[in-house]
Order: C-alpha cells, then structure tokens, then sequence
C-alpha cells in the first residue's frame, strides 16, 4: 500500500527537520520545500496528498502559494494546513478566506500536527450522503459539495461547507464546540484543542451567508445550532 504524501514548505530547517521526523514516524512519506516558489513548483509537480505550508516564506509567501493552488482546479483538491507564527487573527482569516483547511501557530505540538494531518486526510477520504439539506434560502447539495443562496452558488471553503452541512444535519438540535472539533475537524478532545478555530470559522460562515446570517444561531455557554425556522 502506497504512503500518503506530504508536502512541507517551510524556511526554517529545524522545523523542517522536527515536522519531517514525526511523520514520518507515523508512516507518511515526506516531501520539502524552503523556499515559496521551490514548495509552489513541488506541489504542482507532485500530487500531494496534503501540504504543511508556512505563511511566511522567501521568494513567495504561503497566503500567495494558498491562493495560487486553490485557483488552479488541478491543485485546488489537495488540503493546505497553515503554519504561522503570527498570532493575529486577520491572517488566520485570510489563509482560510483563501481555502486553507486549518492553521496551526508556532510553536506548536509535534504530536497535535500529526494529529491534525491525521483529520484532514480523514474528512478528504470521507464520501459526502446524496441529499439536499435546506433551510430558509440556502440549500446544500452533499453529494455535489455545492451551496445556493435562492439559486445562487455561494464560494464557502471545504471547512464551512463542512460546519454549516453538521449543523443543518442535526435539525436544530445545539452542537458544542468540543462536538465540532471532534466530528467536523476530526480532532480528539484529549487534544484540547482551542475552541477558538470554531468561533473563528462560524464568524466567517455568518458572513458568506449574507441574508441568511441569522439561521447559525449562537447559545450562550452551549454551541451552536441552525434554526431553519427564522
């Protein structure tokens, strides 16, 4: 059986080093890059099976190799994890705004990396149910991966195609943020994984909704849930 490939772009060696060990420990085969154009050429050149791209870069900055590979429908498939050692939340935003799957800010865990890798690779091989999910205006098409706003398509990323299909699945009934984590991000909750990812991507969610906004409800102390009654 052939080892899943991944791709780090990332300047700094001893990162690279770290990032590469531990995967490999965990049976993946392990592809690098160090600088943004080298790792750009890389991911083009070879299918990855996901790529580990840090945000800042010589030559090209990974928020630019983001954009540049979810714009191209030959690379737009392959899932992008973001290292940063920026903790602002704008460019969180940005790198998911561009189609980024998650982020991870240095420094960070070897162990929740491999973990995260593991989550992603998980959601990619899942196969979405055939069924149209509809609330108000907006209907979701599982099986095609397409939203319409009253006929409309809507541009969401994998990740919030993903968290408004789990809250209109479950009819209304609240969803934690610890249930999202774990059955939307794949993650374990021994993880302790911020809760914070959840509210950032529903921030965004809310926005891409537009008129529709008011449907992800937020519940005190709670979660989450989709009112298709409002």
């Amino acid at each position: 059986m052939a080892k899943e490939t991944i791709l780090v772009i990332e300047d700094e060696k001893n990162i690279v080093e770290l990032v590469k060990y531990n995967l490999e420990r965990e049976g993946f085969a392990v592809q690098t890059a160090l600088r943004g154009d080298a790792g750009l050429e890389e991911a083009r050149k070879q299918k990855a099976n996901l790529i580990i791209l840090d945000l800042m870069l010589p030559e090209m900055d990974g928020l630019e190799i983001c954009r540049i590979l979810k714009q191209d429908s030959k690379t737009a498939g392959i899932p992008i994890i973001m290292l940063t050692a920026k903790a602002e939340v704008t460019d969180q935003v940005v790198g998911l705004e561009l189609g980024a799957d998650d982020y991870v800010t240095k420094p960070f865990s070897p162990k929740e990396l491999v973990a995260r890798v593991r989550a992603v690779l998980r959601r990619v091989k899942s196969k979405p149910k055939e069924e149209i999910l509809r609330g108000g205006h907006l209907e979701v098409d599982t099986a095609r991966h397409i939203v319409s706003l009253k006929g409309k398509p809507l541009e969401l990323t994998s990740k919030e195609f993903d968290l408004l299909k789990a809250l209109m699945e479950a009819g209304g009934r609240v969803l934690s943020r610890e249930y999202l984590l774990e059955h939307v991000w794949g993650y374990e909750q021994s993880l302790n994984v911020e809760t914070r990812t959840v509210d950032m991507h529903i921030g965004q969610l809310r926005k891409k909704l537009k008129s529709e906004e008011h449907r992800v409800v937020t519940v005190k102390n709670a979660g989450y849930r989709f009112d298709d009654k409002a």
